[in-house]
Formats: C-alpha cells, sequence, structure tokens
C-alpha cells in the first residue's frame, strides 16, 4: 500500500517538520509513506481574480501529483471520525486500490478541477486550520488509523 499526502507549500517550523517525520516513521511499517509539496502561488494584492488565477495554478501542480484514490480535505466533506477513516482505508485496500493519495490544498482552497478529481472529501471539522498544521493532524490519523486496523493500543 502507499500512502501519499499532497500538499501546496513547504514547512517552514521545525517542530511541524519533526512531527510529520515521526509520524511517517510510524507509518512505514504498515505502507510506503510520501509527503508530495507541490508549488505555492502567493497572491499579492487578494483581488478575486489573482486568488482564482493563484488556486488554479496550484490545482494544475496537485493534480500531476495525484494517483490512485484521491480524498481532499475539505471544510465540506464528510465528517468522519478516527474508526471511519481507519474503516474507509481498509475497504480500499479490500477493494484493490494499492495508493491512496490525501490532498491539502493551499490557503485559498483548490481549484474546481481538483474538487472534482476526488473520489471523496474528508471534512476534520467546521473550523479552518492553517495548511502546515493540517498535515501533522492528517499523519497522525494515518497512523492511527493503521494502529485501529491492527489492532495496536495507540488508539484507546
Amino acid at each position: 500500500m502507499k500512502i501519499n499526502v499532497v500538499c501546496v507549500g513547504k514547512i517552514k517550523e521545525k517542530y511541524f517538520t519533526d512531527a510529520i517525520n515521526e509520524y511517517a516513521k510510524r507509518i512505514s511499517r504498515f505502507a510506503e509513506f510520501k509527503v508530495i509539496e507541490c508549488a505555492e502561488f502567493p497572491v499579492k494584492n487578494q483581488s478575486a481574480a489573482e486568488v482564482l488565477q493563484s488556486v488554479e495554478k496550484e490545482g494544475e501542480k496537485i493534480l500531476e501529483c495525484v494517483k490512485g484514490y484521491v480524498i481532499l480535505t475539505a471544510i465540506d466533506g464528510k465528517m468522519l471520525d478516527s474508526v471511519e477513516i481507519s474503516r474507509l482505508m481498509s475497504v480500499k485496500m479490500t477493494e484493490g486500490v494499492s495508493e491512496i493519495t490525501f490532498v491539502i490544498g493551499g490557503s485559498n482552497g483548490v481549484s474546481d478541477k481538483v474538487k472534482n478529481r476526488a473520489d471523496f472529501k474528508i471534512s476534520f471539522g467546521k473550523a479552518t486550520y492553517p495548511h502546515q498544521l493540517m498535515r501533522v493532524i492528517l499523519s497522525e490519523q494515518i497512523y492511527r488509523a493503521f494502529s485501529i486496523m491492527n489492532n495496536l493500543p495507540y488508539h484507546k
């Protein structure tokens, strides 16, 4: 099984990188895990046209990187608890899916093309999280999903 996390931009804070690396190490017991960072296209004046252009460019970069079954993180996605996330991943593996790609958009969201490419949209609640923090949260949930599948004591 391959698990990818495709995201926009680079992480600047070492503590986020350290956390992601720790979960990546734990996940590697169960699957090949890779974080793929796509180019970020900063918006200078926040005009609607410039924001849209940025989102479209980021979307093109995201689409170049997605493979397999695509799960998009989105506020309007379906809220799942940890057991349900584990079940979703387990079902996909049972169905023969060999690669799952999670997508975390940039600060202005994702393009309609990315939304349309997604096989499933998942929400981690109504709150908005910085996309760098979302990588940590998602990495932890992926590890938790594998720990549930494998009856490890991590998930209590």
